[in-house]
């Protein structure tokens, strides 16, 4: 939830997106919608059908790559296809991968020559822009004040982008339905109070304001070899080697760890696999070498981190001012990963055991003086 003054004194319904209230009936009420993102994305345009007024509180537009079939059902013909040519579902999945994931990459990659990292950060993200903006055009034609305020000022790729055939665009065209750029000052009894001191009346609200994203692992608590709680270490600031391991946490594995989020196209799928995969390589190690733990080094994880924001600062989304859920507080982009899906399927293939510290039961750290076995 965002922290808005007053958010409990709203005598209507009121709830966010992720916890929806599905004893709320939307028919021919005013509703508030705050938020323009992914979520937001999703559940405006069947609001919009049910509600009399709908009014949408906007902080940054998002881009939007247009698909026309994206909302249509997979034919007749492609399922036979899937189901019955042997590896066709393969090459379908393989398809959509290289062409998307990996032949996307390139253009949310800044070009050091390019003079203007404002708007876009190369010339091939200036002819994404150019691309993504007659899309925005040509969906809101006839509305020019919607296509000033939709039109994003950012580099695509800089916040996460979306995937629509126009169905988010034709459900804010409707009459019924305003699009506000005016901050929030307020939530007041009975709706909102815009910065220009606009007062709006809802019969309903719906924050749609997304994920505290750079919680990694939230709620649970996890504690290290001197008793410090993970998320205390980060100080806000998740940092993982090889977004799996942390130094002072000994056979403690994460998955979806950070810095191991894809934002132009694949599967998060895919990534838990590369990373189960090193975990198993972790795990094999240890059985094999009759180790009770391994603890990674500071050294490597340093190494790789700086490696890493380096690497992202290359990248539309670390190289744009935008606010986005890929940053936490400090403007680090914790959440992505700055490559390809060959290169960090090539990073997990293999454990270099040089970058841990292992220990046998009831011994001190194999190679480090000093340090005290690790517990359970």
């Amino acid at each position: 939830m965002p922290d808005l003054d007053g958010i409990d004194d709203f005598h209507g319904d009121w709830f966010h997106s992720a916890e929806w209230d599905h004893g709320v009936s939307m028919a021919g009420k005013r509703v508030g919608i705050i938020g323009t993102g992914a979520s937001a994305f999703q559940f405006t345009p069947e609001v919009v059908k049910e509600a009399a007024g709908v009014t949408v509180f906007m902080r940054t537009p998002p881009w939007v790559a247009t698909n026309p079939i994206y909302h249509d059902y997979i034919t007749d013909e492609t399922h036979w296809l899937l189901n019955h040519v042997p590896y066709y579902h393969a090459w379908f999945r393989f398809n959509m991968f290289w062409t998307s994931g990996e032949g996307l990459l390139s253009f949310a990659r800044c070009d050091d020559s390019w003079n203007d990292n404002i708007q876009s950060v190369s010339p091939a993200n200036q002819k994404l822009r150019e691309i993504l903006t007659k899309g925005i055009e040509t969906h809101l034609e006839g509305r020019p004040d919607l296509i000033e305020k939709l039109t994003p000022w950012y580099p695509p790729a800089a916040k996460r982008m979306l995937i629509d055939n126009g169905h988010y665009y034709r459900a804010l065209k409707q009459d019924h339905v305003r699009v506000v750029e005016d901050s929030i000052d307020s939530i007041t009894e009975s709706g909102v109070m815009t910065s220009s001191g606009e007062q709006l009346e809802f019969d309903v609200i719906i924050y749609g304001t997304g994920f505290s994203a750079s919680k990694i692992l939230f709620p649970m608590r996890i504690y290290g070899r001197d008793g410090k709680e993970l998320r205390e270490s980060w100080d806000q600031d998740p940092r993982a080697y090889l977004g799996v391991t942390m130094p002072n946490y000994p056979n403690f594995f994460c998955l979806y760890g950070p810095n191991t989020n894809i934002v132009v196209n694949g599967s998060i799928i895919f990534f838990s696999e590369c990373e189960m995969h090193y975990v198993s390589k972790c795990l094999r190690h240890l059985l094999e070498h009759q180790y009770a733990a391994m603890d990674c080094k500071v050294a490597p994880f340093q190494k790789y981190n700086e490696e890493i924001d380096a690497e992202s600062l290359k990248m539309a989304w670390g190289a744009s001012k935008v606010n986005a859920w890929y940053k936490n507080a400090n403007g680090r982009v914790t959440q992505n990963w700055p490559g390809s899906l060959v290169e960090f399927w090539h990073q997990m293939r293999e454990l270099d055991p040089n970058d841990y510290e292992f220990t046998r039961v009831n011994e001190k750290v194999v190679g480090t003086a000093g340090l005290e076995p690790a517990t359970t």
